[in-house]
Order: structure tokens, then sequence, then C-alpha cells
């Protein structure tokens, strides 16, 4: 991944390029030399990010809803992006859980 690009990044840059075009250049390394993230500092960031696109969604409701020229379509968009970033956390996180499961449940 880029630097500075997290997962949920990953998902929205997706979600706004729904022909994937350009997806393999975010999905690429960063090259060589590059110090890899803590493990701990991406799931910060893709919490954030949630955050922040939920905010996002809770505007766009509140624009179409006022009628502040927010359409319905950007509304709906809005709202999908942090339930899709939501349910790719929730994913990482099982995977996280369940390999450490597995490694407790190794016998040396």
């Amino acid at each position: 991944m880029q630097p500075g690009m997290s997962p949920i990044g990953v998902v929205a840059a997706a979600s706004s390029n729904p022909a994937g075009a350009g997806l393999p250049a975010l999905l690429s390394t960063t090259g060589q030399g590059a110090a890899p993230a803590p493990f701990s500092d991406l799931l910060t960031d893709a919490v954030g990010q949630v955050n922040q696109l939920e905010e996002q969604a809770r505007a766009a409701a509140t624009g179409l809803m006022t009628g502040s020229g927010v359409d319905v379509h950007q509304a709906m968009i809005a709202t999908e992006k942090p339930s899709m970033a939501f349910e790719l956390a929730l994913a990482v996180r099982n995977k996280a859980v369940q390999a450490y499961q597995q490694v407790i449940g190794m016998q040396f």
C-alpha cells in the first residue's frame, strides 16, 4: 500500500471508482526501504476513517432531509461507504482474533 493509505482508504477509493481502474496502483507496494507501519497504527487509522465516513454520511442525510442541495444518489452512496468500511474493519478484526486463537492453541 502507498504510505498513509489504510485498508479503509482502499475501500473508499475502490467504491468511488466502480470500474476498478487504478485499484492495482493503490494495492502496489511502497518500494524498497520503506518501513511498514505497525498493525495497531493501521487499525487506529481505519477506525478514524470509518468515523469520518459516518460523519460524512450523517451530513449527507441531514442535507437531503433539509433540502440543501444533496442528491438522493449522493446520500445513498455516502451511507453505504461507512457500512462497507465497518464490515471490512470487522472482518479484519475477526481474522486477527482467529489468528490469535490459533497461536494460543498451539502446543510447543
